[in-house]
């Protein structure tokens, strides 16, 4: 595996669903580990701590740390802190991601008496109801800017596809008539953010995603191989009627290893 020194490794949907591992796939993260190539784990979850997460797939049995795993909230907590200093900010999410939001200054979703600067759109699931999302469109009339952690339209669980906040965003966008900046996959920041965390360059790197156009084409669009693997969100029609074409597609990514030393093989 020489002619690559780092993956980058989307977790939902590639690694595990509804966090239980997929085939192969402890086992093919073991050898990745073990020829030595960097590891960054990177999603745009939005329910979950870089610290839960990591404790939960450590415990299934991947070697990782929450050193490893790059999430959209702690991008989004540096990209606010760097372009709004100071701000207020009202947080539409499912579940407690406090602690990857560092010092960005989150007020209470009851404080009627605060006005906030930005809207933060995590993921979605029960709090995205028509009283939050109309408090958020409230918010966006009086010049509060919008920030999504990404435009996921829908995620694969154990019960199947389930609508993700991508779908709610495109609401909030057109009825405000503004435009959110996304912190997450696909923005070239995210993978930028990954490459610098471990010192690699996007041509020494490979991103390997569900996700046609979030994962595998915005990597590519940054200049990093893309691999799409056929588990997880993947859907065929959504593959025929993408933007563009993955380098590499595999069914799982527990065939990633044989694909990587191959690769090197012809280089």
């Amino acid at each position: 595996m020489d002619s690559v020194r780092a993956v980058l490794i989307d977790i939902d949907g590639v690694l595990t669903v509804s966090w239980e591992p997929l085939p192969g796939a402890v086992e093919a993260l073991r050898e990745i580990r073990e020829a030595g190539l960097a590891v960054a784990l990177v999603t745009n979850t939005t329910s979950r701590t870089r610290a839960s997460i990591a404790g939960t797939l450590a415990q299934a049995g991947f070697p990782v740390t929450a050193r490893d795993i790059l999430t959209a909230p702690a991008v989004t907590a540096a990209y606010v802190t760097e372009h709004f200093p100071g701000a207020r900010c009202a947080l539409l999410n499912s579940g407690d991601i406090g602690q990857d939001l560092g010092d960005v200054d989150v007020i209470d979703a009851g404080d009627t008496g605060t006005v906030p600067d930005v809207v933060i759109v995590g993921g979605a699931g029960p709090e995205f109801d028509y009283v939050a999302l109309n408090r958020a469109f409230g918010h966006l009339q009086r010049g509060a800017r919008l920030v999504a952690m990404h435009r996921n339209l829908y995620w694969r669980t154990d019960d199947g596809l389930q609508l993700d906040a991508g779908a709610f965003l495109v609401g909030l966008e057109k009825a405000a008539r503004t435009e959110a900046v996304v912190t997450g996959k696909p923005s070239r920041a995210f993978f930028a953010s990954a490459l610098a965390r471990l010192g690699a360059g996007a041509d020494e790197a490979v991103m390997v995603g569900d996700d046609v156009e979030s994962d595998v084409l915005a990597a590519q669009a940054a200049g990093v191989t893309g691999v799409l693997v056929r588990t997880g969100k993947y859907l065929p029609q959504t593959h025929r009627d993408a933007s563009g074409t993955p380098d590499h597609v595999i069914d799982s990514f527990a065939q990633l290893p044989a694909l990587l030393r191959a690769w090197s093989a012809e280089q």
